[in-house]
């Protein structure tokens, strides 16, 4: 071999190996550039309606079955308390009640906000029959709305009867309220289940711009449905 050839030769040999480093670098981008690394994983869901640390359970899993039977027939109540308020005597004005007594009325953004609140007690019906009262409208007391570890409760705080209880949020126009009853000077009323005779069950819907009620079928004592109307009550100077 002539020594120009083997210059040539040599030559050819450094330009391969100048070569290999830069196949080698553009493989490994073109690896790189076809296998992007995985996206993030998503944030977890947020339950926006509920205030942190509250966990909402299901009113379906906490009823009783007579207060589910109450709950499953509360149009039925509503139809025969309405007919005996319309046709026998009863004790306040009806005709000034307005939505509350109208089975249809409940609005959108049901939620109450917490506070204190004036409320009053209208019974409808009577489960003596024509021979009792169809209506009786009692006044103003004192309520409060709560927001507690276990759920947004609903208590009457003043008065000769004071149901007390949960709030479970259902759709955007009902919500159903599970409590007891203290009656007289008993102190506050138990939770829900401890006394049968004292459960009720109730539908929550907002009526108006700042007006709620609690619709309680078949109530254990002396009308068919009551209705417990709430508005908030005016702040302190």
């Amino acid at each position: 071999m002539s020594r120009l050839s083997a210059d040539v030769s040599r030559a050819r040999a450094r330009g391969r190996r100048a070569l290999i480093p830069g196949l080698v670098s553009a493989a490994l981008l073109a690896g790189c550039a076809t296998t992007p690394p995985p996206p993030p994983p998503p944030p977890p869901p947020t339950t926006p309606d509920a205030p942190s640390g509250v966990v909402l359970s299901d009113w379906r899993g906490v009823i009783t079955a007579p207060d589910r039977d109450r709950y499953q027939r509360r149009d039925a109540a509503w139809t025969l308390a309405l007919q005996q308020a319309r046709r026998q005597p009863g004790s306040g004005n009806l005709a000034s009640l307005g939505e509350l007594i109208d089975p249809d009325a409940a609005r959108p953004s049901v939620t109450p906000p917490t506070g204190d609140y004036r409320c009053r007690t209208v019974k409808l019906g009577s489960q003596g029959g024509d021979e009792g009262l169809g209506y009786v409208v009692y006044g103003w007391f004192a309520c409060r709305i709560e927001q507690t570890p276990a759920g947004l409760k609903f208590s009457k705080l003043t008065g000769s009867q004071r149901p007390s209880g949960l709030l479970f949020p259902e759709n955007d126009r009902h919500m159903v309220f599970l409590g007891s009853m203290a009656l007289a000077s008993e102190p506050a009323a138990r939770s829900y289940g401890q006394r049968p005779e004292r459960d009720m069950v109730a539908v929550v819907e907002r009526i108006g711009e700042r007006r709620w009620r609690l619709a309680i079928p078949w109530p254990a004592n002396e009308s068919n449905l009551d209705l417990i109307e709430l508005v908030p009550a005016p702040r302190r100077a």
